[in-house]
């Protein structure tokens, strides 16, 4: 091999290593261009919707649902249930406001992600894997070893369940990392299973019988959502130098049952709506709620998973809170048999949360190229 040609394989290797340790690295260092690495293809940039015609200054303020839970709990239930099937029949999302977790436990969380972010690279690196299997990964990007093109954003993933097993495993810095994020996850799991008591509901369905079944039958759905999983997700978009040529994160449905997403007040999240991309305009200490995958498979298609994506900006750091909740791990999935018959028949098969990690670690993630590989018509 040349000496030329050695130092260009040492040159895009360095390059690689860069990359690989994020974007907020890259913008510690102030790089004014955007590497190739993360510029995506003309058709998928933020000025392009799926079909190439929505300008990046596109400000549609997309009204999402918005679900007041302080009227789940009193004399309005009825219609609110009926609004709740609505957003999760027709948008997949919905804002929820007065949901009762206390201003300061939502800003906490937010903080706290953003001082972990503000650590300098080698604690942070202390967490860095590959392994989608490990209890705390922090990395780059959707899924770094399988993304052909860069996303502008880092994250730091961390499981919740069994809480007592999963607390060592969490950052230890900053030094009130764990107490703050504790609150929040107590908060935001209870927050879940009311939500999903009511969203049971709405479908019509009696909550004393479930078809998710495990080894043990369990009886009652909700006693396998509080024995379920639980991942955090803490995201960081720093400011990008080109932000309309790449994207934070590329569009994807969620795996569980809802996300409940925390925002800062930096607007970035877009859903996809009949064919074009609409930015959510955050609300103040509200959470942007969201029906996953498995949601979708339990209520036969009825209610629907909707692709989302981030963008990013030029000038404003971004942080968000993703907080995944679902069934456990060897629990399986299949539509519930009362909302199945000759005409409305079965439409996905079972699946598992190891089938999912086993097809994303296989292939990169697109879209909702997962839960499509479940349908059977």
């Amino acid at each position: 091999m040349s000496p030329s040609m050695v130092m260009v394989d040492e040159t895009r290797k360095e390059e690689e290593d860069l990359y690989q340790k994020g974007v907020k690295h890259l913008s510690e260092n102030g790089i004014t261009k955007l590497p190739k690495k993360y510029v995506w293809p003309v058709s998928e940039r933020p000025n392009n919707a799926t079909k190439g015609e929505v300008p990046y200054t596109f400000k549609s303020n997309l009204n999402l649902p918005i679900i007041d839970f302080a009227d789940l709990q009193g004399p309005n239930r009825s219609q609110v249930l009926k609004a709740l099937a609505n957003a999760c029949e027709h948008y997949g999302f919905f804002q929820l406001v007065n949901h009762g977790i206390p201003c300061d436990v939502t800003s906490s969380m937010v903080d706290v992600g953003k001082r972990f972010f503000e650590l300098p690279f080698e604690e942070r690196e202390k967490y860095m894997t590959s392994n989608m299997y490990s209890p705390v990964r922090y990395g780059t990007s959707f899924n770094q070893t399988k993304d052909g093109v860069f996303s502008w954003r880092d994250f730091l993933k961390f499981m919740c369940h069994p809480l007592s097993d999963m607390l060592p495993h969490w950052p230890s810095s900053p030094l009130d990392f764990r107490k703050l994020v504790v609150t929040y996850v107590n908060e935001t799991k209870y927050l879940f299973l009311m939500l999903m008591e009511a969203i049971i509901e709405s479908l019509g369905l009696a909550i004393t019988t479930t078809n998710i079944t495990r080894q043990d039958d369990t009886d009652n759905i909700l006693e396998e959502l509080k024995d379920g999983s639980q991942l955090m997700v803490v995201n960081c978009y720093p400011p990008c130098p080109e932000p309309h040529l790449t994207l934070g994160m590329p569009p994807h449905s969620d795996y569980g049952f809802l996300t409940l997403l925390l925002q800062d007040e930096v607007e970035g999240l877009q859903i996809q709506l009949r064919e074009k991309w609409f930015t959510v305009q955050p609300i103040p200490s509200s959470f942007v709620v969201n029906v996953g995958d498995h949601l979708e498979i339990f209520s036969n298609g009825r209610y629907k998973s909707v692709l989302h994506r981030a963008i990013v900006n030029s000038t404003r750091t971004r942080i968000s809170v993703a907080s995944l909740h679902s069934v456990p791990v060897t629990t399986t999935i299949r539509p519930w048999p009362k909302l199945t018959n000759e005409a409305n028949p079965r439409r996905y098969m079972d699946t598992d949360f190891a089938t999912f990690l086993k097809y994303a670690s296989s292939s990169e993630p697109k879209k909702k190229n997962f839960l499509e590989s479940r349908i059977l018509i």
